[in-house]
């Protein structure tokens, strides 16, 4: 029990930056006190003392504002940071080092006794306010990205995003994603497939960005070819001057 405790200590240190003293993060982040509410919860529910368990499990609920089933499987070095508002349903299994930000559903869409939430491979990290649905497989290593809405199977790592969730494949779609990163934000929820004039207006100046870096790559390329080079210190200029130009292309 005491490995188990020290093991979710740890892995908070090494997932929140803001973490600092053991003792911060046993009285102050929910997600922790949460899961050893659901460990003694998931032992009376195997035990089928099952009111004591629901009863311990809304009580962990109130305190914490996470709530997990006690049937829930929840594997090693769990970690919800925030915590508010996520649900966890009572079938859902979650492998070993997964992440769920806060507002986070494992849910059902059924009323059909049975296996009905999801089940996450190791390492599934999980952004703010997703929402996972129906007795669906997220593979090991994959992510959801905040609010998406996730009712199909996600493959290994894959990345998951938007309402319905699609899975972000190809060239053009890692380019416009890894841009907006550099741009300071994320395209996560922005669907290209809705008829969005926002949606459609954002990915085409994405777009346009990505390309335009690749031409300039190629200039480079060319230029190099050429025998001149090109300092570092163009990527810095903030106006056009010919004679700083002068200087820094030899």
């Amino acid at each position: 029990m005491f490995d188990r405790l020290r093991e979710d200590i740890a892995c908070v240190f090494e997932r929140d930056p803001a973490a600092r003293t053991t003792w911060e993060v046993l009285t102050c982040y929910p997600g922790v006190r949460a899961l050893l509410f659901h460990r003694a919860t998931h032992w009376l529910w195997t035990l089928r003392l099952r009111w004591l368990a629901r009863w311990l499990s809304h009580f962990g609920r109130w305190l914490t504002g996470i709530e997990i089933h006690p049937g829930a499987t929840i594997g090693r070095r769990f970690f919800i940071d925030h915590g508010m508002g996520v649900v966890i349903g009572e079938t859902a299994e979650i492998g070993d080092d997964c992440t769920l930000y806060h507002g986070v559903t494992l849910g059902g869409t059924s009323w059909s006794a049975g296996k009905r939430h999801p089940t996450l491979g190791r390492g599934v990290v999980i952004g703010a306010g997703a929402k996972v649905l129906g007795p669906i497989r997220v593979g090991e290593g994959a992510k959801i990205g905040s609010n998406a809405v996730v009712v199909r199977d996600v493959p290994p790592g894959a990345t998951a995003v938007g309402i319905p969730a699609r899975i972000i494949e190809g060239d053009a779609e890692q380019q416009r994603e890894a841009h907006a990163e550099k741009l300071g934000f994320s395209a996560y929820a922005v669907t290209a497939g809705l008829d969005d004039p926002l949606a459609k207006a954002i990915h085409g100046l994405l777009d346009h960005a990505v390309d335009t870096d690749r031409r300039l790559e190629l200039l480079l390329k060319y230029l190099e070819r050429s025998g001149i080079t090109v300092s570092d210190e163009l990527a810095t200029a903030d106006k056009f001057d010919p004679n700083y130009l002068g200087k820094i292309v030899d």
